[in-house]
């Protein structure tokens, strides 16, 4: 991707929930920041907290995602990179951003959610009383183009995986 320095840049990281998308993308913030400018972080979390938004349901999610890619949009029209580090597993909001978003880059954080329910990566997935969970209740849609798919078998810290992710985004980026 040539990027318009004119404009931010959507770091949209995809992944399911437990895939450490966050944490890498925690990582890899100030290097963001240093190479491509003022840069905010953003996880599905901290939007849900932020927006006080609370439906878990595939239609309120999709309607979710799609308020979120409205905001990243007028964020880095404003010349501000963002670090999204959301589920967002359906294709809908990914097409926008393609669309819409000139400087998009879509990170797909691959992992296998067998690995994540036996490591114990996230509570939801143990708790019998918490439905809509993306991957077991609801059916992800997995990036099919994304401009960077990182593999997280959890065989590697933190550090190694955030050190290959920005080698790629190097690669990607100019």
């Amino acid at each position: 991707m040539i990027r318009d320095k004119k404009k931010g840049i959507l770091f949209w990281i995809t992944g399911l929930s437990g895939s450490g998308k966050t944490t890498i993308s925690k990582e890899i913030h100030s290097y963001i920041e240093k190479y491509y400018g003022p840069t905010l972080l953003f996880s599905g979390d901290d939007l849900r907290k932020i927006f006080c938004l609370k439906g878990h349901s595939k239609t309120e999610r999709l309607k979710i995602l799609k308020s979120y890619c409205k905001f990243a949009k007028h964020i880095t029209d404003n010349k501000i990179n963002i670090l999204f580090a959301v589920v967002g597993m359906f294709n809908a909001p990914r097409k926008w951003n393609k669309k819409n978003i000139k400087n998009y880059c879509e990170i797909y954080i691959q992992t296998d959610l067998k690995k994540i329910i036996k490591l114990g990566k996230k509570k939801i997935y143990q708790n019998k009383k918490i439905n809509n969970i993306m991957g077991v209740d609801i059916e992800p849609e997995f990036p099919k183009r994304s401009n960077i798919i990182l593999v997280n078998n959890f065989d590697y810290s933190i550090k190694i995986l955030a050190k290959n992710l920005i080698k790629k985004i190097r690669k990607e980026i100019r």
